[in-house]
């Protein structure tokens, strides 16, 4: 496997920016997910993307600034195929972040994007799991809760709680696509205290 190369800035504490080496991401449910756009790197993936084998990513964010994850479809689209044969549309994830930012974290965004730096609408199909209600689907281990806004975007906002720097965080949620597109982008915001 070829390895990429790219250049991120380290954060607001650091003042200096870190080469990083990536290696490709596996191949894993159906589609590809990509650190490519800087700010984190994904150091383990796994999983089918079901409730009993979610899509598991661990990675090491070393931005204090948003950062986005690439998704693209790898095999046919069908949402009522087995993950092992298509890209279904429904993805279980779980993921762990180690902040390595330098910066503590007192809250954490996810926001899905079907066009890269435009938040998801209603109309694109793409959401956390909207038909439900309740947040049963959405956890995380250091922030006791967690808000979801619909429209006119498709967040959540995890709050109460707090990541200090070299700490790692562990989110669970689900992300349906009603109309499942090749592309798709989940930004991670990390939110640090104002002053």
């Amino acid at each position: 496997m070829a390895a990429a190369l790219f250049i991120a800035t380290g954060g607001a504490a650091s003042g200096q920016d870190i080469a990083v080496r990536a290696e490709p991401p596996e191949l894993t449910a159906g589609y590809d997910f990509s650190d490519t756009l800087g700010g984190f790197r994904i150091i383990a993936l796994s999983g089918l993307g079901t409730r009993t084998d979610p899509i598991r990513i661990d990675q090491q964010v070393f931005a204090a600034t948003a950062s986005t994850l690439v998704i693209r479809a790898t095999k046919p689209i069908n949402p009522f195929a087995h993950p092992k044969t298509h890209a279904t549309g429904t993805l279980h994830f779980d993921i762990t972040a180690q902040n390595i930012s330098g910066l503590p974290w007192i809250g954490a965004e996810f926001e899905l994007q079907e066009m890269l730096g435009q938040a998801s609408v209603y109309g694109d199909g793409l959401s956390f799991d909207q038909r439900r209600t309740g947040n049963y689907s959405v956890v995380s281990d250091r922030f006791a809760d967690s808000r979801l806004d619909f429209e006119p975007f498709d967040r959540i906002l995890f709050h109460d709680g707090f990541v200090d720097p070299g700490e790692t965080v562990r989110f669970r949620f689900l992300i349906t696509d009603l109309t499942p597109a090749n592309l798709f982008y989940i930004k991670f915001d990390p939110r640090i205290p104002a002053s």
